[in-house]
């Protein structure tokens, strides 16, 4: 165990600030992300980074060997990182959405206290696995294909998992099934990804976060200790969805897409002041439409640079955010692909040389779009919600 890990784990040693850390990280991982963007290779070397440091622990209370930060701070290192590696930031979003969870006493003890421990000893990445190649996201409602039948002391799960962030790299699986009693339950199951009968099928092969391999987890006799349960809900109710774990995944989310726009906004300013065409004698940041389009950009990204520290610090107090999360996400991701998009536009020809990575950025960018749930879901949502109030307020 490295000096920074017991920094992180023990309170009596000096702790550095995590966001300075991330920044660091992030600078080693910027080297390698064109890299990782051509291949959709797993990163591991950046978790094992992410673990040397402490990282991994960061919103994990420090009774159980974490940082104990909250949300605001989650989310600058996640921005953080995603400026270096957003497939890398994006995989730790998810981890840290599970672990905010265990944290506020969302999962039963002894099964927390497995993956609590696996995170002390190494990179034990952890995410969850619901969407399904038939069914897609529970957001759109419908049961899993995905079954678990009880033998004796153990659940035996069969099924096929779609759009697992990071799978490559995971130890754990919280998996979504329904059982097969009389009577059907919804399930969520933590499931070890190197018991018997997984396999993992490449399948992610998106236009951008290709290195986040996000592949498909198929599961076939898997057997699980039967009190390995997270979750559990009669099948007949829709999914039920934890109020602040939204909060907090829509957060991280955004803050990842928020990251790639800060980074093309970076690479962007590099090109335009660093070329210097014959027939103008000066940097192209000095030409007036340039400098024009710059501020649109800086504007974009300070609106969304407070709209998420806002909710953030929100959270973090225990104000009530409502569907605010919900409304941010949609606006800091929209922003994030307004800007990559200018990025293109303003870099010209160069820009579009995969050398200058505005491209990989806006590829990357567009890529949030995916997220359940969508825009137009949010909308909708939204527009329900309005609808409701007026309703209440002419009664």
């Amino acid at each position: 165990m490295t000096g920074s890990v017991s920094a992180a784990l023990n309170p009596e040693e000096a702790r550095p600030d995590p966001v300075a850390l991330a920044i660091s990280l992030a600078e080693r991982f910027r080297v390698t992300a064109s890299q990782y963007d051509r291949t959709g290779e797993f990163a591991t070397g950046n978790f094992q980074a992410l673990f040397e440091s402490g990282l991994l622990g960061l919103v994990t209370a420090e009774k159980d060997g974490g940082w104990g930060e909250g949300i605001e701070t989650a989310h600058a290192v996640i921005t953080a990182i995603a400026k270096g590696d957003p497939s890398t930031a994006l995989i730790l979003a998810m981890h840290y959405s599970v672990h905010a969870a265990i944290r506020r006493g969302k999962w039963p003890a002894d099964v927390a206290a497995k993956v609590l421990a696996a995170n002390r000893r190494g990179t034990a990445l952890i995410n969850n696995a619901q969407a399904e190649p038939g069914v897609g996201s529970p957001a759109h409602g419908g049961l899993p294909e995905t079954t678990a039948r009880i033998e004796g002391d153990v659940w035996v799960v069969n099924g096929r998992k779609s759009f697992v962030t990071g799978l490559p790299g995971l130890k754990w699986a919280v998996v979504l099934a329904v059982t097969t009693e009389e009577t059907p339950r919804l399930v969520q199951l933590l499931v070890p990804l190197d018991a018997q009968g997984i396999a993992q099928e490449k399948a992610w092969d998106a236009t951008g976060m290709f290195a986040t391999a996000s592949h498909d987890l198929v599961l076939k006799e898997v057997r699980v200790p039967f009190t390995d349960i997270v979750a559990e809900q009669p099948a007949s109710e829709p999914l039920r969805r934890d109020e602040a774990d939204g909060y907090n995944f829509f957060i991280l989310l955004a803050s990842v897409y928020h990251g790639v726009a800060l980074s093309a906004r970076d690479d962007l300013l590099r090109h335009l002041n660093g070329h210097v065409p014959a027939s103008l004698g000066a940097p192209l940041s000095s030409i007036p439409r340039i400098q024009e389009g710059l501020g649109q950009i800086e504007v974009l990204l300070a609106v969304n640079r407070r709209l998420l520290l806002s909710v953030a610090r929100d959270v973090d107090t225990g104000e009530k955010v409502g569907t605010d999360a919900l409304a941010v996400r949609h606006v800091v991701i929209d922003n994030a692909v307004t800007v990559t998009d200018m990025a293109l536009d303003l870099g010209g020809n160069r820009g579009l040389r995969r050398d200058y990575n505005l491209e990989r950025h806006h590829r990357d960018a567009i890529t949030a779009r995916a997220h359940a749930p969508q825009n137009h879901m949010i909308r909708t949502t939204l527009g329900r919600q309005a609808i409701h109030g007026v309703g209440k307020a002419q009664q």
